[in-house]
């Protein structure tokens, strides 16, 4: 592509050379949008990690700028363990409805394709054979994903925004009601059943709280909402598994990730490099909603000395 472009650029001089004429003119224009068009296509290809993004330091900085952040609504991003997929929802520009979408590292460049309409917030089990849409789930199959299928009991009758889950299957999900207040309970696979959604403490459920993100290993929570002394509409938070199996009181992620925006829906990376958040960038209808990505390290920094994996939630 490259010794094409500049095999056009030689022509394109030597052209200059000739006696001018209208059809030679008319030729010289053809030629610079083929070259600008090369050129384009060229920057446009998203090769490497992270779809080939620089990583970001500790102040948040929006992914993939042009490719999955744009001036329309982007909501979530995860991706799956292998990192060779990352999902994200559109709605806006060429998509007329909410979309599920997915970008595919394939033979090291990233592709664009449409999953579904939208279902859910989507999350991608540690072990990546579950993606979790609320209290809907697909399953990995030798092709790509099944057909949606419900949780089922004791799930069904919840109004589920967002649901994710530890190694050990444990469900950590928030309740979304009607008056815009929620909380975040959790249910432990118990003999190959999950039991009755327990609430977490008031700690965590003190104020709205939505969007729960579990470590793997269930040693800390991030999520969001609004409490005093916060930044904005809503806030990131982070909450420790305590050597007595309680929880810590919730750490505010401070000022460089957490604005007067509205932030939410966090997750961090299977690779535990980065954490990745929602921001919305326009007015108060969320039309333009942007995924932004920053530097994890805080998790380590934040953490409490006392804080240690224990088995109750």
């Amino acid at each position: 592509m490259i010794k094409l472009a500049t095999r056009l650029i030689v022509f394109k001089y030597q052209l200059t050379m000739m006696p001018i004429s209208i059809p030679v003119v008319l030729l010289l224009s053809v030629l610079t949008m083929n070259i600008k068009s090369y050129a384009q296509d060229e920057l446009s290809v998203l090769e490497g990690p992270y779809l080939g993004q620089k990583p970001p330091g500790n102040t948040p900085e929006a992914f993939a700028p042009g490719f999955v952040t744009t001036e329309h609504y982007e909501l979530t991003g995860v991706f799956t363990p292998d990192m060779n997929e990352f999902y994200l929802i559109r709605d806006g520009g060429k998509y007329e409805k909410p979309s599920l979408v997915v970008f595919k590292n394939e033979n090291n460049r990233w592709h664009e394709s449409v999953v579904s309409p939208r279902i859910g917030t989507p999350f991608i089990s540690p072990d990546g054979k579950t993606m979790h849409l609320g209290k809907r789930y697909r399953e990995r199959t030798d092709t790509g994903w099944s057909e949606k299928k419900s949780l089922g009991s004791p799930f069904k009758d919840l109004p589920i925004m967002r649901l994710t889950a530890s190694s050990k299957k444990t469900y950590f999900f928030d309740e979304f009601k009607r008056d815009f207040t929620g909380s975040i309970r959790y249910s432990r696979l118990v003999e190959g059943k999950y039991e009755a959604p327990k609430l977490l403490s008031k700690k965590i459920n003190g104020g709205k709280s939505f969007h729960p993100f579990i470590a793997p290993d269930e040693s800390y929570l991030i999520f969001d909402g609004k409490r005093e002394g916060g930044y904005g509409g809503s806030d990131l938070y982070i909450s420790y598994r305590q050597k007595n199996g309680s929880w810590s009181d919730p750490i505010n992620l401070g000022n460089k990730i957490n604005t007067e925006a509205w932030e939410a829906v966090a997750s961090v990376t299977p690779d535990g490099k980065y954490l990745f958040f929602n921001r919305n960038m326009g007015s108060d209808q969320y039309e333009n909603v942007d995924i932004f990505w920053v530097d994890a390290t805080f998790i380590e920094t934040l953490r409490p000395k006392i804080s240690v994996h224990n088995k109750a939630p």
